[in-house]
C-alpha cells in the first residue's frame, strides 16, 4: 500500500468513527469531506479493511442510494443489516428505508 493511501485511510477511519449511533453516511460523502470527490470507491476500499479497528463503524456507511454494498465484508449473512437495526434503522432488500431521516453528512456536521 502506498503512503498516500494509508494516510488517506487514516482520514476514513477518522470520520467514520465519528458517525453516530442510528446514523449512516455514504462512501462519496465521506469522499467529498476528505476533499476526494471522485473517491468514493477508495473510501469503499479503506473501510474493508476496518473491520478489525475498533471504534470504526464500518456498518455506517452505504452507497449513495442506502444499499448496503459492503455486507458481504462483514461476517455472517445478515451482520450489516442485523448492526444497523439494532441501531433502530430498518433495511429491507438490504436497502435503508427512509434513508433522508437516517443520512448524516459530514461536510455540515463536522463543517
Amino acid at each position: 500500500m502506498k503512503p498516500e493511501n494509508k494516510n488517506f485511510f487514516q482520514k476514513v477511519y477518522e470520520v467514520a468513527e465519528q458517525i453516530p449511533y442510528g446514523r449512516v453516511t455514504s462512501y462519496g460523502a465521506i469522499a467529498k469531506y476528505l476533499g476526494a470527490v471522485r473517491s468514493a470507491r477508495m473510501v469503499g476500499w479503506a473501510l474493508t479493511g476496518a473491520g478489525s479497528i475498533a471504534n470504526v463503524p464500518a456498518h455506517r456507511v452505504v452507497n449513495k442510494g442506502g444499499l448496503l454494498t459492503g455486507k458481504h465484508h462483514f461476517d455472517g449473512t445478515n451482520l450489516m443489516q442485523q448492526l444497523l437495526e439494532s441501531e433502530g434503522i430498518k433495511v429491507i432488500d438490504n436497502q435503508i428505508v427512509d434513508l433522508e431521516k437516517h443520512f448524516w453528512d459530514p461536510f455540515k456536521e463536522l463543517g
